[in-house]
């Protein structure tokens, strides 16, 4: 009797996975499919070479696509430096596990913040008190904020499969904790530091909500020429408005075609991380 329990229980079990993964990624393939469907026609290289015009209703998506790659960009300098050095805090330095535990634990935490909530603190921070209005360097900051701890703990995790007998055999021919780093930590945690970038870099093209209030506006801005009151076009916010013109048919068709482009920025750094991270896993079972 408990034979035939546990065989009802497995087949169960394993039907109830099969129909959650096909439930889901039918739900993704679809969505993608009706981007495909909707956005390919409204896309042309008119479209993605010119400006826009007259409220979103004519013209194309140029500067919004300058301005997502200056956001990217922006985010890139800074999330680069900031994360290997807090990875490094957390596997290299903190050496006590109650402090690496709280450290990580911090770090998930800022991870699992709500987006809008980086929003509204960048809103009252720089462009309230430090008086910067909407400012390209403001959504950087946040969207760098924002994707810091997933890039940190992805690298953090490439050093903790470094097999301890490379940094020890660094160690005894007299190398410093500098040149231990430099020569042998960040060169064999590269692909987790890359994959986690890239990944984290196509999470932070599609934000809106950090923007919203900081760094974005719908129309009447090009390159921005400095830091204060230097608003920049965006994909993700251009979208958001020209949906709820929805009604308009020409509105509707040039949102679709932009979230067509969005998709293909972030599948672009989705693909371009996907070779790092098999090679992370690979030199994790090595």
């Amino acid at each position: 009797m408990r034979y035939y329990f546990r065989i009802s229980k497995d087949i169960c079990f394993k039907s109830f996975s099969l129909i959650s993964a096909l439930l889901t990624f039918g739900i993704l393939a679809l969505g993608l499919w009706l981007i495909v469907l909707k956005g390919f026609s409204a896309v042309s290289f008119d479209f993605i070479s010119s400006s826009m015009s007259q409220g979103g209703l004519s013209g194309g998506i140029l500067y919004q696509i300058i301005g997502t790659f200056i956001l990217i960009f922006t985010v890139l300098l800074i999330v680069s430096p900031l994360s290997v050095g807090i990875a490094l805090l957390r596997s290299f330095y903190l050496k006590n596990d109650k402090s690496r535990k709280i450290f990580t634990t911090f770090l998930y935490v800022i991870n699992g913040i709500p987006s809008i909530i980086f929003g509204i603190f960048g809103f009252f921070l720089f462009v309230k008190f430090f008086g910067w209005g909407k400012s390209w360097l403001t959504g950087g900051i946040l969207l760098s904020m924002m994707i810091l701890p997933t890039v940190s703990l992805s690298l953090s995790e490439g050093i903790s499969r470094i097999p301890k007998d490379y940094i020890e055999s660094a160690k005894s021919l007299g190398l410093s904790s500098s040149a231990v780093i430099f020569s042998v930590v960040l060169p064999q945690s590269f692909s987790s530091f890359i994959s986690g970038l890239l990944l984290g870099l196509a999470r932070a093209a599609g934000e809106t909500a950090p923007l919203l209030f900081t760094a974005t506006i719908f129309s009447g801005a090009d390159i921005p020429g400095g830091i204060k009151e230097s608003p920049i076009l965006s994909l993700p916010y251009h979208i958001f408005t020209l949906a709820q013109e929805s009604y308009q048919p020409q509105a509707l068709e040039n949102a679709w075609g932009s979230v067509f482009v969005l998709i293909l920025i972030v599948v672009f750094f989705s693909a371009l991380a996907l070779p790092f991270r098999l090679k992370s896993h690979e030199e994790a079972n090595v």
